[in-house]
This record gives C-alpha cells, structure tokens and sequence, in this order.
C-alpha cells in the first residue's frame, strides 16, 4: 500500500480469483430477474493472440455485460475460440517449412495432430490474455469450434440442409488459390489494383482473310476460348455472327455469337469467351451451351487440353511463350499499358484463378430474404444503421455460398462416396455405409468453410445440437441481446448468423 505507483498485479489477479470463486459471471436463472441478457463474444481465430481490436470490442461487451448484471438481469457472456480453418492450416504449414517438413510428408492424421497441439497453446493465451484484461465471461461454458458437441452441431445442420434440398454438390467456378490448393470464398478476394498490360490478338474468320481483333488481360487463357462475343447493335460485325474464327495457335474453329453483356463502346467490341476461366464469361457460356474448357491444372499450370507445346508450363511462363508465338504468326497486333484489378487471397500475395472445380454449395435465396425481412422488421438493428444498406446489397445480390474447402484442418463433410459417383450423407460412415447397402465407401475429403460452424455460433454453444434441446440456455439466451463486432464481417459472420 505505500507503492506511489499503481502495480495492478497486487489487485487484479485477487480480485478476479474472488470473482471466479464465487462464480459471478455465471447465468443466475433467478425467477426474479429483470430479464435476460447475453452477448456472444465474437471468437477470437486459434491463430495467435489478442490484438487492439479485440481488447477494444473486448472492454464494450464487458461494461455492457456487468451493467446488466448489476442491474439485476439474468446474464450469460459466452466465450469461445474459432478454429480459423485456412488461417490455421497456414499456420501450422509455415512451421513444419521451417523445419524443413510438408503436410504431405506428414500425412493427413499426423497433420491434424500437429494443429490441434498449436491450438491447445494459441486457445489457451487467448484465454488467459482475456482473463488479464478482466473480461466476465463464463469460462466454463467456453466452446472451441472443433469440440466434439460443437462438431455435432455442425454435422447436424449440414445433413437438415442437404435433406431439405439447400445444400448441393455441382461442378462450377470458383475462386482458387493455386498455391494453397483451395477454393476461396468471394469474400475473401481481394482486388489491388497494378500496372499491367492489355494486349490485342487478332482471330481469321474461317475461310476468308478477313479477321477480327480481341482484346485481354490474360492471353494465356485464349487456349481455353470457345467463342468470341459481339453485340447485335455493332454493325462492325453484324455480318459474322454465325461465322467461325480459328483460333490461334490451337487452331480450334469457334464461332462468332451474340450477346447483349458486350459493351460497344469498351475496348474493340469484340469479347473472347472463356467460360472455365473467367466469371462473366461462365455466365454467356451457360446461357448459350457453349463447352467449357479447363486448361489449368491446380497448382496453376498449363493443362492436357492446350496443344503440346505449352503442357505442362506454369501459367505465367506459358504466357511469355503464347506472346512470342503469337508475334511470330502476325497474330500479336498490340500491347498497351493498362491499369488491372488483381484477385489475390486475403492471407497471402497469390493470384487467384476462376477455376471449374467439384465443390459443395448452399443456395442462400430463402434464407437472404429471411435476413432482409428481419432487419427491416425491426427485430435486428444495426448501430449506427448506415450498415444495414451495405448489409441489404450485399444479400439482395448474394450468390450460392462455396462451403468446401480442400483443407485438412477443419470440419470434414459428413458425406460420403461409392465407386459409382453415388453420395450418402450420414452422421457416420456406419451410418452411411448402411444407407449404401453395405457397399465401400470413403468420405469427402474436403472441409467446411469456418464461417459454415462460425454461422451457428448463436445457437450452438446453447446446447441446440443435444438430445435433449429445449435447454434452459436456449430459452433464456437465444436470440441473444447485442453483438458488438467489426463492420469487415458483416458479411462474413453477422449476416450468415442471422440467416441461420
């Protein structure tokens, strides 16, 4: 006591042990209570520690959650820490590099091994750093996306939507990270804008020496072209539609089509369609039953379905030769200077490709309605509300939500697959295997996206997925009072909560 300055050690530690002890952060569940009120922390990733912004959220949830206490309600914080399936993995990955070790050296198994060491010390500083900061949570009732009854919660969900038919398996085009081997969410792009170049490559018209001009930013993926796109109003090119080209360098007849997407102003109004590598391109292919031809590999290299030459070229590497070549054969009329918006991961420099990849989906039409018709009733409401029309874009033009990833680290699809292509989605492979009739089955490799586990953190940890589900927790807690987050995941997490 005669310190003349403050050593919190000397109180903090004491008090918050007392606070512990007689278990004051916990629900009371007092008939008497003004009510009920809860907050869920949003969880921090298993990836490291706390940063400024968590203590920041951290001390508002805090003073809101021992105002009400004092004021006499029934209060529960909910603590918990996300498994950050990509983030992790990364994680875990650099570390075995730096001992001079792969993931795949290690296998699947040992992998998982590994990781689940690192979040039993990453999960726990968090804990601590929180508990250093003085936060009342309810610490016993603290949830780990990946602990067994929150998994459960997790296959459960999974199998309702699949059975109610919201959850899908098709061939479509995603963001993929060549490095990673991944899907990635569209969330999860992020655009930089770079100096680049825009180049123009001429195409004959079959039969004629006559041609037309295409401009791009990427002619490496001109081996994957299937038509090329003009707009009816051109009468530039009126004459052609119907036409055919032959493409350079592959020497592939494709056919002169329209479209109304062209724009007749932009560029040479001529667009090449490439719909396996390019997402507006995908689009004209669909609505003409144009084929789509894949020719990267997925770790970014040029594929079997380019000509020979160029098999087997990282896609860069392939671009420097397509450049040469086409000059060679007077096909290169052009190259410009032009500003490009790159697609790169949110966690790394890597340029993404639009890949056609085998993916799992979840059509969220219903459920956005459900979110927008939420907000708009009053019974969810954004602070400061200048939020809720950016959080309305967004479901107003939200597409099916990729939910696979080709990670190890994560909840794996509870679906599984016979020789035959047939899928059975089960709690288990007994489970499943019995569904099949007893044939051989494997399970999906693939993961679930986190924000799929992290979308049911409002009733999960509440004891929705037991047996016995009509818990005190869910009754009193769900839905829950206020969630105080960062308006960057919005998106990510606070609508797809909503939604679910």
């Amino acid at each position: 006591m005669n310190n003349k300055t403050y050593t919190p050690q000397d109180i903090e530690q004491k008090w918050y042990k007392f606070w512990e002890e007689n278990e004051y952060f916990k629900p009371t569940f007092n008939e008497n209570s003004r009510g009920n009120y809860a907050i869920n922390l949003p969880p921090p990733n298993v990836t490291g520690t706390l940063h400024m912004g968590h203590g920041f959220q951290h001390t508002i949830m805090d003073a809101l959650i021992r105002y009400h206490r004092m004021q006499g309600f029934n209060t529960l914080w909910q603590p918990g820490v996300d498994h950050a399936g990509i983030a992790t993995q990364m994680v875990v990955e650099r570390s075995l590099e730096a001992d001079g070790l792969s993931k795949k050296e290690l296998g699947r198994e040992e992998f998982i091994k590994r990781v689940w060491a690192w979040r039993e010390y990453s999960g726990n500083t968090i804990v601590e750093q929180m508990k250093k900061m003085g936060s009342s949570c309810d610490w016993e009732r603290s949830k780990f996306t990946m602990d067994d009854d929150m998994s459960n919660a997790v296959i459960e969900v999974f199998i309702r939507l699949y059975e109610e038919g919201y959850i899908y398996r098709g061939y479509k085009l995603v963001n993929w990270d060549v490095k990673r081997q991944t899907a990635v969410s569209d969330l999860e792009v992020k655009s930089t804008e770079e100096d680049g170049f825009i180049w123009h490559i001429r195409y004959m018209v079959k039969g004629s020496d006559e041609s037309i001009v295409i401009a791009t930013t990427r002619p490496e993926t001109m081996l994957g072209d299937v038509a090329v796109a003009v707009n009816l109003l051109d009468t530039r090119y009126s004459h052609l539609v119907g036409k055919s080209l032959i493409l350079p360098l592959s020497n592939r007849e494709i056919p002169v089509i329209v479209d109304d997407y062209v724009d007749v102003a932009f560029g040479t109004g001529c667009v090449k369609i490439t719909p396996a590598h390019d997402f507006n391109d995908y689009e004209i292919g669909k609505r003409h039953g144009l084929p789509m031809i894949n020719i990267l590999t997925l770790d970014g290299h040029i594929n079997n379905n380019a000509p020979m030459k160029y098999q087997g070229l990282e896609r860069f590497v392939a671009r420097a030769m397509i450049l040469e070549d086409l000059k060679s054969i007077d096909a290169l009329v052009e190259c410009r200077p032009h500003k490009l918006m790159l697609p790169k991961g949110e966690r790394d420099e890597v340029i993404l490709e639009p890949m056609l990849t085998h993916q799992w989906f979840c059509n969220m039409d219903q459920f956005a309605q459900t979110a927008i018709d939420l907000v708009k009733n009053g019974e969810i409401k954004f602070v400061p509300d200048n939020w809720q029309t950016l959080y309305n874009q967004w479901l107003e033009n939200i597409q099916d939500w990729c939910i696979s990833r080709q990670l190890w680290w994560g909840h794996q699809i509870p679906a599984y697959h016979d020789k035959d292509g047939n899928i059975y989605v089960a709690k288990s492979m007994k489970e499943a295997v019995d569904k099949a009739g007893g044939v051989e089955l494997t399970q999906d490799p693939d993961v679930l996206d986190t924000w799929f586990s992290s979308a049911l953190w409002c009733f999960s940890p509440l004891g929705w997925q037991n047996e016995h589900s009509n818990t005190q927790e869910l009754s009193a807690f769900l839905p829950s009072s206020v969630l105080v987050t960062g308006f960057d995941i919005i998106f990510f997490w606070v609508a797809r909560m909503i939604m679910f």
